[in-house]
């Protein structure tokens, strides 16, 4: 590596810049960090920004959402979900998956494909755990998801 990463900027090049940018601004509500005519910066975390470039400024072209997906880790999905509804931005329904994690996706007006996901227990998925089935190897630890012995 070349050394300490200290901040991370994913930048989407996209044809439908002012709806891109009108999305990532009033509907997720992300805050601007630095603008001009063609180029936004948003900062996702404090170390982790996201920029959109209008493609008719740039050097590179969009590539129309195929191939990339944006992760968003939420400390509460179902809320997520709701406010994404609430917004009309058609979020998918939510799934648990094999990584411990509940996630939906919803979609940018570029097309890119932006998950957002909870990570949690097994337990919280519906996978019953070893704990709950009788099996357990260590009787005395809890279940991480809900604490049964």
């Amino acid at each position: 590596m070349l050394g300490p990463v200290v901040v991370l900027n994913t930048i989407l090049y996209c044809r439908e810049w002012d709806a891109t940018v009108r999305f990532y601004r009033e509907m997720l509500r992300l805050p601007v960090l630095f603008s001009t005519e063609w180029f936004v910066e948003f900062d996702v975390n404090g170390t982790s920004r996201l920029s959109i470039a209008d493609e008719r400024r740039a050097s590179v072209k969009s590539c129309g959402g195929k191939g990339i997906t944006l992760a968003l880790q939420v400390a509460d999905v179902e809320a997520a979900w709701k406010r994404a509804e609430e917004k009309g931005l058609e979020p998918t329904a939510i799934k648990g998956h094999a990584w411990n994690a509940r996630t939906f996706f919803l979609f940018d007006p570029e097309g890119h494909r932006i998950e957002v996901w909870q990570r949690v227990p097994p337990c919280a998925q519906g996978d019953v755990p070893e704990i709950h089935r009788g099996g357990v190897e260590n009787e005395n630890d809890p279940c991480e998801g809900c604490g049964a012995e």
